[in-house]
């Protein structure tokens, strides 16, 4: 049985972080490891932002 993730709140540098590596093009996988975060989370949170991690593999 998979363990269950327990959420964390996406603070202000979370924020900044995302929307520089966004910018500069790094793959949505490397973004969320850097961030400490599922992919799928940072993928979910960007798609909200308005930020475009589609390209990217």
């Amino acid at each position: 049985m998979a363990k269950k993730a327990k959420r964390r709140a996406w603070g202000t540098a979370d924020i900044r972080e995302l929307k520089s590596l966004a910018r500069k093009k790094t793959p949505a996988g490397k973004i969320a490891k850097k961030l400490k975060r599922t992919e799928g989370a940072t993928r979910q949170k960007a798609f909200s932002m308005g930020l475009s991690l589609d390209s990217r593999v």
